[in-house]
């Protein structure tokens, strides 16, 4: 994909609230840097949700995701973090201002997008990528609505394994977390997983 003057064609944005980051995560964010020059991730407070770990926290695990990746094209970037999206699609314009903004959801928060903040704005700022969960279908009725509100949605072919951060914290499994986390999270003890060290994965 090409550049002008310094800038990516493309900026792929994914916040997630990483609480904790799954193998699902990292998965997603590899094929990510597949498809765009640049990729920017970093975690967030859904006030809608009740987090298992404080912002800092899921800031350094995602963090730690980010780097064993080892991709020049991602990046984890916390100034981005905002529980608006259009605060967020603002601070990365600023950052970016020559670049075409890819905001990237999965399947399951589509039925929601219509309901943001500024919904409409939001889609006249950025293209909307969806990435397909397991166990939340595409609509296409619901992808035609958002297009009709001026939205370019695209979806990506990507394959994410089916891992949920709340079943982690329901039911903590170390198979499900990506091994280079597992330092902070028995030391910190975070999310129960202590009781399973027993059972580790070998570090990849």
């Amino acid at each position: 994909m090409s550049e002008s003057a310094g800038q990516p064609a493309l900026v792929a944005l994914f916040g997630t609230s990483a609480d904790p980051p799954t193998l699902g995560h990292r998965t997603l964010l590899a094929g990510l840097t597949r498809h765009y020059p640049m990729v920017r991730t970093w975690a967030s407070d859904n006030p809608f949700k009740t987090h298992g770990a404080p912002l800092a926290v899921r800031a350094a695990l995602l963090e730690a995701v980010v780097e064993s990746l080892e991709s020049p094209r991602l990046r984890l970037d916390q100034s981005l973090s905002s529980p608006r999206a259009l605060d967020t699609l603002k601070r990365a314009a600023q950052q970016w201002p020559d670049a075409e903004l890819v905001f990237v959801v999965g399947s399951d928060l589509l039925p929601q997008i219509q309901r943001w903040y500024a919904a409409d704005e939001i889609l006249h700022r950025c293209r909307l990528a969806v990435v397909p969960r397991l166990g939340w279908p595409l609509d296409s009725l619901q992808i035609e609505q958002l297009n009709h509100l001026g939205g370019r949605v695209e979806v990506l072919p990507l394959e994410i394994p089916a891992t949920a951060s709340s079943a982690i914290r329901r039911h903590p499994d170390p198979q499900l977390v990506p091994p280079e986390l597992w330092p902070v999270l028995l030391e910190q003890n975070l999310y129960g997983l202590r009781t399973c060290q027993a059972s580790r994965p070998p570090l990849r």
